[in-house]
């Protein structure tokens, strides 16, 4: 048996938060077929193995426990497997970063999806989105990161907050390849720091399997359609 199952969506977006830190570690997972999923969503609460609203869910076989919420899942996973560190300041901008990720993620669907993108608002919101890679920016630079070394917290090796900043800002660029040039501009370290998690071997062989398995998807749905047209 795998030592996690993880039900998301066949696409990227949050599930690969989840993704890259498995991978990182060296876990072994199953991916939920989607029938399983739906099945799973819609039970009712009292009967979910965790009582959720929507993906991702990640449970653990080994301790027999299912944990939902992106946030809450990474920070399960990096306690458990070691990556968030033992100061306390770091381990709270841990959290920061994870928490900037998602808020960045609800941005740039437009509220999980509430409206679609249009010209107009797409322009409006571009001085915001640098905004939120200048944050990130200005983070790693507090703690001497470069595009050549070093990592967001200044730890000597990865960290859960450097393959989160991977999953939400590496992968976003990756399949809106338009938004690369504009992370490169803002951020130029936190483009460097993206790469190098990219490069690391589990991130790479999981980078592959995630383009068979799902393609130039990103968010997917109406949403992500929205998002294509305006970039």
């Amino acid at each position: 048996m795998a030592d996690y199952t993880l039900f998301y969506w066949p696409i990227p977006f949050r599930g690969q938060f989840i993704r890259s830190v498995l991978a990182h570690v060296g876990a072994s997972w199953t991916e939920a077929d989607t029938t399983d999923l739906v099945h799973l969503k819609s039970s009712d609460p009292a009967q979910q193995a965790v009582p959720f609203m929507g993906p991702p869910v990640l449970t653990d076989h080994a301790a027999g426990t299912s944990l939902a919420q992106t946030q809450a899942i990474l920070t399960y996973l990096g306690g458990k497997h070691g990556l968030i560190p033992d100061d306390l300041l770091q381990a709270a901008l841990t959290h920061k970063v994870i928490a900037d990720a998602n808020d960045v993620l609800y941005e740039m669907t437009l509220h999980n999806g509430a409206q679609m993108w249009t010209a107009t608002s797409w322009t409006a919101f571009q001085p915001r989105l640098e905004r939120w890679m200048a944050i990130f920016e200005a983070l790693g630079s507090e703690n001497d990161l470069s595009a050549e070394k070093g990592f967001i917290l200044g730890t000597e090796a990865p960290s859960l907050a450097d393959l989160v900043t991977y999953s939400l800002w590496g992968v976003m660029t990756a399949q809106l390849s338009p938004l690369r040039s504009v992370l490169d501009r803002a951020a130029p370290s936190i483009s460097g720091l993206v790469d190098r998690i990219g490069a690391l071997p589990a991130q790479k062989a999981l980078w592959h399997q995630s383009q068979e398995q799902y393609g130039d998807a990103w968010c997917g749905g109406q949403i992500e359609a929205s998002l294509r047209a305006v970039i």
